[in-house]
């Protein structure tokens, strides 16, 4: 009955917002953090219209007509940009059935996109979109291989169309992980990304035979690469029998190639940092984000000269393996401290995506401790907003407060990096969102329960 209530309390929730249009509103009086590395601005104002931010900052003008609210004594921010998440695609972990993280079983690899099983009414949605989170990646997780397919953008928003972007990147695992899933070394796992790019490429070379698709390289995807039925016969004989993808899996991994379509590897020591670099050497194509790199301060500069940003989790500072000991929570400072585009994230499991803020926030404490590196408090509050926003290609439109951005706008009852302080309201396209959830409607049926209360089951 419990979970009957809360399913159709979600999708209660759902149909209200997908009904519900977006607001023109001002907030005045508050602290302003605009998201883009910048400090906040005291006594400043933000204005949304038509779902866009209008303006942010001090000295901005109201337009006439338009709800006012009082922001004196709140921060107003950008919605948190959740960077490789698994939101929406599990409800409970050990249960297989609610599970779709990973694929272990699948006959694909490259070729699956987490985009069809994302689940809006998921509660771990409800609870991210209450601790202030507006837009995500979702990431899947390997499974038999290293590649574990095509993750997707979204928003938190409480209605039935969570994709913004499907096939947003491929995800590939390297590193301890991607040597086991290989076959055992890191040999195996760079000898098979390497074939998996170079069958792709090949392939793409014969599916431009048949006239291709009539659609710019960076607007293709791997579902629509053209493949002409009179050739089907002849593509698959001048396939060499030793290919190790299937045909759809390649196809997938083509824009990967042209650069369309971002590859994110997953790798923490500074060796396997290297070796991923190295990569664009051979695959010059490739648009690369590395994902992980606890080892990433010890080759800051050649990340930066790369030009390749960074996911990271700037709280890793044990070294749980062997590819970590060299592991620190000045990690991610020093990395942006060298140059590089540095975003928090890997937000799943226990560390989920509304603890975003907490790590930031850390990040600015670091700077107290004597030979620790941290980041400003505009650095750390733009690496779980704007960072991550422009890693995922929405740069400029989410994650940030300036004319023109979505109006995702989040209003705190205090300094967001600070562990008290809470969201009291959420704006996604200019929509107020709502806050409850599971967890929220548990605590609130708990908060004062005595003994009359409690079920006849727990009658002796």
């Amino acid at each position: 009955m419990r979970i009957a209530s809360a399913i159709a309390s979600a999708l209660a929730a759902l149909s209200l917002a997908s009904a519900a249009s977006a607001q023109d509103f001002a907030i005045t009086g508050a602290t302003v953090a605009t998201g883009d590395g910048s400090e906040p601005i005291e006594n400043g104002t933000v204005v949304v219209r038509g779902g866009r931010v209008v303006a942010a900052g001090s000295g901005v003008a109201i337009p006439a007509g338009i709800q006012v609210y009082d922001g004196s004594g709140t921060w107003v921010t950008p919605g948190l940009f959740a960077a490789a998440t698994d939101l929406g695609l599990w409800d409970v972990g050990a249960v297989a059935e609610s599970n779709d993280v990973s694929a272990g079983n699948a006959p694909f690899s490259a070729a699956l996109d987490v985009a069809p099983a994302i689940n809006p009414a998921s509660q771990h949605i409800a609870i991210s979109r209450e601790g202030g989170v507006t837009r995500a990646t979702v990431m899947p997780a390997t499974g038999s291989t290293i590649f574990a397919g095509q993750g997707a953008v979204i928003d938190l928003g409480a209605d039935m169309d969570a994709v913004t972007r499907p096939r947003a990147f491929q995800f590939v695992e390297m590193g301890e992980s991607g040597a086991r899933l290989a076959g055992g070394s890191r040999t195996a796992a760079h000898a098979l990304l390497r074939s998996a790019l170079r069958e792709a490429r090949e392939y793409g070379g014969r599916a431009g035979i048949a006239g291709g698709t009539g659609r710019p390289a960076e607007s293709r995807t791997g579902d629509d690469l053209p493949i002409d039925p009179r050739l089907a016969g002849r593509d698959q004989a001048d396939r060499n029998s030793d290919v190790l993808l299937t045909r759809f899996d390649a196809a997938a991994l083509v824009p990967v190639l042209e650069g369309s379509q971002p590859l994110y590897v997953h790798v923490e020591r500074a060796a396997d940092i290297r070796s991923a670099l190295a990569l664009t050497r051979e695959f010059p194509g490739l648009d690369l984000v590395l994902v992980g790199v606890s080892e990433g301060w010890l080759v800051a500069r050649e990340i930066a000269a790369a030009g390749v940003p960074v996911i990271t989790m700037p709280l890793t500072d044990l070294p749980e393996r062997f590819e970590e000991l060299a592991a620190t929570q000045s990690n991610a400072g020093r990395m942006k401290d060298a140059g590089v585009k540095v975003a928090i994230g890997l937000l799943m499991g226990m560390n989920q995506p509304r603890f975003a803020p907490q790590q930031a926030g850390n990040l600015v404490a670091l700077n107290n401790v004597p030979g620790a590196t941290g980041m400003t408090w505009g650095e750390a509050f733009a690496a779980i907003t704007s960072v991550p926003a422009e890693i995922s290609g929405m740069g400029g439109r989410a994650g940030v407060l300036r004319a023109g951005a979505m109006g995702d706008v989040v209003v705190w009852d205090g300094d967001p990096l600070e562990v008290s302080s809470a969201p009291v309201r959420v704006f996604i396209d200019g929509i107020e969102q709502p806050l409850d959830n599971h967890q929220s409607r548990l605590a609130e049926r708990y908060r004062d329960l005595d003994e009359s209360d409690l079920p006849k089951a727990y009658d002796w």
